[in-house]
């Protein structure tokens, strides 16, 4: 007999990659999907059990109608989470990942969440910062706000295969659904931080034009409990311009966060 919350889930078929063993690590993907956090999970799953979904709507997966905003997906996780019994988990967030993993914390009544990591995390409004819109941006446009060595990270449309070209409009519309009103943004989470005090450690990308370092300072600052790391010479994705710092930074948190009376 389903409880009440599997109800609700029954129609949710999630797309879950798991491996390695030890503290419970839940790695969310931004926009760009599943291929933005790859080396970051393949890192982590030699020091922890990782778990990296793939957004319902992404990459050709199933989005049930009723999910229409990041709050569901952050209950949706929230559910999962519980459902497996697992306690002392780090969250991870890239982008748009990061945001889902502030709006889990804020709703996470079980105390399943010992520690956040936001990498580049779009969510909150900071009223002097705006968030670049990233919709109205040609390919050019995203290389140069997206990336420290913008050159090095440009894909010509014309030289990209249909299919993948596909695949990408496919994920911005999933986007626009779930993201786009209010855009990249719910007024409320900013000053709903301050009840977290799982550590929350956000790293940003010095170079960053979709969301400025000044905008990650104020989402740091923001949390009971967090703390900003900016990385040179990287932009909206650092932990792929510049693996080595931004995998020292997370691995040095994951150690100091863990909370043994919390696991399972």
């Amino acid at each position: 007999m389903l409880t009440d919350a599997s109800a609700v889930y029954a129609d949710l078929s999630l797309t879950l990659s798991e491996a390695g063993s030890g503290r419970p690590v839940l790695i969310l993907h931004g926009g760009g999907g599943p291929a933005t956090v790859a080396g970051l999970a393949q890192h982590l799953s030699r020091i922890a059990h990782t778990l990296t979904p793939v957004h319902p709507g992404w990459d050709g997966t199933h989005r049930p109608a009723w999910l229409t905003g990041i709050d569901d997906l952050a209950l949706a996780y929230l559910h999962t989470l519980r459902e497996r019994r697992l306690r002392d988990v780090l969250v991870v967030g890239s982008s748009l990942g990061g945001w889902i993993a502030a709006e889990m914390a804020v709703r996470d009544s079980a105390g399943s969440i010992t520690g956040l990591v936001l990498i580049d995390a779009v969510g909150v409004e900071v009223e002097t910062e705006p968030i670049t819109d990233f919709f109205a941006l040609d390919a050019r446009g995203v290389a140069e706000h997206s990336w420290h060595d913008s050159d090095r990270y440009y894909l010509d449309p014309a030289d990209v295969p249909s299919e993948e070209l596909a695949r990408r409009q496919t994920n911005m519309a999933t986007m626009r659904i779930l993201a786009g009103d209010p855009y990249m943004h719910d007024p409320k989470l900013l000053r709903q931080l301050g009840h977290i005090q799982a550590p929350a450690l956000v790293v940003w990308g010095e170079s960053d034009r979709i969301v400025t370092p000044a905008y990650g300072a104020a989402y740091a600052d923001a949390f009971g409990n967090g703390r900003l790391e900016v990385i040179p010479k990287a932009g909206h994705l650092p932990q792929i311009e510049q693996t080595e710092p931004t995998f020292a930074l997370i691995d040095a948190h994951l150690r100091q966060t863990s909370n043994p009376f919390h696991q399972q």
